[in-house]
């Protein structure tokens, strides 16, 4: 088992990550040093729950937990503020209190919700991150940024609120569906892009083995993505500077989810047409070179990674004003020097982003 400690300024919030195969029965002993009530809700999604609640369950009473269950339709339209009402009900009903564990056992949709809920329910409780798909294993369930969508922009009601800890079993993305796990390599990319060209290097050379599930590869890629954004997180927790890299490729992917109403992409699937328009109008700015641009391309699309742009430009530059990198009327854009290096720049030119994303269309056409 591999674990990656996220040493945060507030020695109280600091927590571990523990990677590898076959880790899920030692959850009630990652637990046992905690102060925790008897009673545990575990949030999942139906699918997820038919295929790992059970387990969960029993090592969770193992461990000398009482287990309730609460199951979220699956998809990125409930992750609501009326499915967190819902959450609250429940609570309240079953008189979970303040040391009373909440785990979230799913993907993103599932840990988002979960540790908003968390955040906020008699004004914090402790909760815990399973992930079951490769996308929450590398990034949402790091970090300690949780939230819930608005109809017209996503994320927009959040809290930061660290879990106790994250426990990554490998064992889990066996039973996830091949568009999910490419899905989630757009991020896992995005961590190369933006910060270690030789783990873009590696991506590059072991794409096959990674989607043949090769334990030794994925361990390794998965406790790197995690100790990249462990390492921006510990400098910058509540995103005031340097953590915004992380948001690379997700100004134009946030809008487009929301242009589609959260129906059409998977958050990693918008995220890779972002980072093919992040890409671009770096390029167009002179910020890095065509053939660097070329490599993220072709990455992309060894991944079966969507690139283009179905839709109107005009509708998804309405939808960047939601963004929260907007900052006195000007659109924060994490863009490239380098594969490897990433920076952060409020985009005055606009007519750049039009053109970028007009040839997106034209090539979706």
């Amino acid at each position: 088992m591999e674990i990656v400690p996220v040493q945060l300024k507030a020695r109280s919030l600091s927590y571990s990550i523990y990677i590898g195969k076959e880790i899920l029965p030692r959850l009630g002993e990652v637990l046992g040093p905690f102060p925790l009530s008897k009673k545990v809700l575990l949030i999942s999604d139906p699918e997820v729950d038919q295929l790992h609640g059970k387990r969960v369950s029993a090592f969770l009473r193992k461990g000398g937990f009482l287990p309730l269950s609460f199951l979220v339709p699956s998809g990125e339209k409930n992750k609501s503020l009326a499915w967190a009402s819902r959450l609250y009900n429940f609570l309240l009903r079953e008189r979970l209190d303040r040391s009373s564990l909440i785990v979230a056992l799913g993907g993103g949709v599932v840990g988002d919700l979960a540790g908003f809920v968390a955040a906020t329910y008699m004004r914090g409780v402790p909760f815990i991150q399973l992930p079951t798909s490769l996308l929450a294993q590398i990034d949402s369930s790091v970090g300690g940024k949780v939230a819930v969508n608005h109809p017209r922009a996503k994320n927009m009601i959040g809290a930061f609120y660290q879990p106790l800890l994250v426990l990554i079993d490998l064992d889990f993305l066996q039973t996830l569906p091949e568009r999910e796990f490419r899905a989630g390599m757009a991020e896992v990319i995005k961590y190369g892009v933006i910060a270690d060209a030789d783990f873009f290097s590696f991506l590059e050379e072991n794409l096959e083995k990674i989607f043949r599930l090769d334990p030794e590869v994925l361990t390794f890629m998965i406790k790197r993505c995690c100790e990249i954004k462990a390492s921006i997180v510990v400098q910058d927790e509540r995103e005031e500077g340097l953590r915004a890299i992380l948001n690379y490729g997700h100004t134009i992917g946030h809008a487009l989810e929301a242009a589609t109403r959260f129906r059409t992409y998977r958050h990693g699937e918008a995220v890779a047409v972002g980072m093919e328009a992040a890409g671009r109008i770096s390029e167009l700015l002179g910020l890095w070179r065509a053939e660097e641009a070329s490599r993220q391309r072709a990455l992309l699309k060894a991944a079966n990674l969507p690139r283009a742009l179905p839709l109107r430009p005009k509708r998804l530059l309405k939808l960047l004003s939601y963004d929260k990198k907007v900052r006195e009327g000007r659109t924060h854009f994490v863009l490239t020097r380098a594969v490897g290096d990433a920076i952060i720049r409020p985009l005055y030119e606009e007519e750049v982003i039009a053109t970028a994303l007009t040839a997106m269309g034209k090539e979706s056409a």
